[in-house]
């Protein structure tokens, strides 16, 4: 009878492969930014491998395996800066109806750095009542909001416009992310002790498309 991955490594060796394998499907796709994540864990995984076996050989064929990942991995990561500089840098997450995970510190995490000092939000239809509903309401449960933020040392500053079309949020650092359904993509929990009411990772989602750009200039004059 064969022994399998005896040293310990099969169970890596076979996830080190179908990540890699699903990083080259990404890179093939233009789907660099998800690509590269692939082939970082893939890339990580193949380490292991290397240094929990002891069959030379297979350690020398990872080895080279593992240096040409490394090579496409950088030569991705060059392009996405580049595309970051140059403006033209886009990445689109498609959320499915009812699916979970997408939490608002999920969507916004990656790009909101220590260096982001302003924040601007612009949606062009609010109406729900979790939203503000009717301009009265909208204006005290702001003002609260304002409040609040006051207290922790942020400024919110509100504006109302009637001629705004897209929905979007923009950071100082250059990210700007474009929500298909704007910041309201949840739906409702089934009740205040429900799974979702305040963790929104739990809560099933509206299906709705999600793009992120970078530009240098992301404030409008």
């Amino acid at each position: 009878m064969s022994r399998v991955g005896g040293d310990g490594t099969g169970a890596l060796e076979r996830a080190g492969a179908e990540t890699l394998k699903r990083a080259v499907e990404l890179d093939l796709a233009s789907r660099f930014q998800e690509s590269l994540v692939c082939y970082q864990e893939g890339i990580d995984l193949l380490l292991q491998v290397v240094k929990g076996t002891k069959d030379e050989a297979k350690k020398q064929r990872y080895r080279q395996k593992i240096s040409e990942y490394m090579t496409r991995a950088e030569d991705i990561k060059k392009y996405i800066e580049k595309e970051k500089q140059d403006g033209k840098y886009h990445k689109q997450i498609r959320i499915e109806e009812n699916a979970t995970g997408f939490g608002y510190e999920k969507l916004f995490q990656e790009y909101l750095t220590e260096i982001v000092s302003e924040v601007w939000v612009e949606d062009p239809y609010i109406r729900h009542v979790h939203q503000g509903s009717g301009r009265n309401q909208q204006t005290s449960g702001l003002e609260e909001i304002k409040q609040s933020l006051r207290n922790h040392g942020i400024t919110l500053n509100v504006s109302f416009s009637s001629s705004i079309h897209d929905r979007e949020i923009r950071f100082n650092n250059g990210w700007m992310i474009k929500i298909g359904r704007g910041l309201d993509y949840f739906k409702r929990p089934q009740g205040r002790f429900s799974i979702g009411y305040c963790d929104f990772d739990l809560r099933p989602c509206h299906e709705t498309t999600v793009d992120v750009f970078h530009t240098k200039h992301t404030k409008k004059m």
